[in-house]
């Protein structure tokens, strides 16, 4: 009878082979579990991975879009602040401007415009905060700070009201200058430093923006401004020797003020509506990205417990082979005469 054995050389050779392949897929089975992803995408998806690289395109789309609806969250609640900032300074500052016109009180007129003169400087600072190095009311101009110091303005408001007797005339001056068009030598081409341009919109979502454009060129903070440079005038000697007259344009700088709410509790409004908004992306955007890392779990996810089994299976093939090796590096020509 004719038997076919296997030489030791090729015996040795057979048994590296089945180490190397065990080892390969032990190791790959340990990242599987590791990672919980499958090492072999090509095999999950059956060779077409289109669904795999849509779901991949619209994960890597809505992280944009959650990047950006961030930074619009942040920048319309900062927004938000500054200018309810500057609404409450107006509102603690017109009720004292008042009592101090009515009370025909030199005294009480001086210490109210000194108050309107550092609520005014506490205003535009407000106006002009800045968040991640962009100045919220500049437009699209957002390196460039939106309103000039305190100083400036009633040095320009000074000269343009310069000639005035009456309390009348000078405070239809200080209005003049604040609405005047560009061109005109007012507010707008001396104290306001940004774009006229709107700042681009927000991508939110696919196919939704949001835009929060307003600027320090704003009528409503324009308004604003110019209830409390009327009380800062004073402090600046505005009708310096006619108590009266002064006396009228601090009430004249508290109506301005208190006109000015609606006008500010408006702009507010609009910007409260752009929050709601990108509040209401963001989680849609979460949902999604959610419901699409769900959907490419379930094609490339490594069972965890089909893994442990097989990793486990790999690792008493890997003994049993070791110990066949062993027994086998045993064998001598003596053992097998005897």
């Amino acid at each position: 009878m004719n038997y076919v054995s296997t030489g030791d050389m090729a015996r040795t050779f057979q048994m590296r082979r089945h180490n190397v392949e065990l080892q390969r897929h032990l190791t790959r089975l340990s990242g599987e579990l590791t990672t919980g992803v499958k090492s072999d995408l090509a095999g999950a998806v059956s060779g077409d991975f289109r669904a795999l690289s849509a779901i991949d395109h619209s994960l890597k789309t809505l992280k944009a879009h959650r990047t950006a609806a961030a930074e619009a969250e942040l920048f319309a609640g900062t927004l938000q602040t500054a200018l309810g900032t500057a609404e409450e300074l107006a509102e603690g500052l017109a009720p004292g401007l008042l009592i101090a016109a009515t009370s025909a009180s030199p005294a009480l007129v001086d210490t109210a415009a000194l108050d309107a003169r550092q609520k005014f400087e506490a205003a535009i600072s407000a106006l002009n905060t800045r968040i991640a190095d962009r100045y919220l009311l500049s437009g699209d101009a957002t390196d460039r700070k939106p309103i000039s110091d305190a100083r400036v303005i009633l040095g320009s408001l000074s000269a343009a009201v310069a000639g005035q007797t009456t309390a009348a005339g000078l405070a239809s001056a200080v209005s003049a200058w604040f609405d005047a068009v560009p061109g005109g030598g007012g507010y707008l081409d001396t104290a306001y430093g940004g774009s006229p341009t709107p700042l681009a919109p927000f991508d939110l979502a696919p196919g939704e923006s949001v835009t929060l454009g307003a600027t320090a060129a704003d009528p409503a903070l324009r308004r604003l401004l110019e209830g409390f440079a009327l009380g800062a005038l004073v402090s600046e000697g505005a009708l310096s020797g006619d108590p009266s007259g002064r006396a009228a344009l601090v009430k004249t700088s508290a109506e301005t003020l208190l006109a000015s709410a609606s006008q500010i509790a408006d702009l507010r409004a609009a910007v409260g509506s752009a929050e709601a908004r990108i509040s209401s992306a963001a989680t849609r955007n979460s949902a999604e990205s959610a419901a699409l890392e769900i959907a490419r779990g379930g094609i490339v996810a490594a069972d965890p417990y089909e893994t442990a089994s097989a990793l486990e299976t790999i690792r008493t093939q890997i003994e049993t082979l070791y110990t066949l090796t062993a027994r086998l590096s045993r064998l001598s020509l003596a053992d097998h005469l005897g």
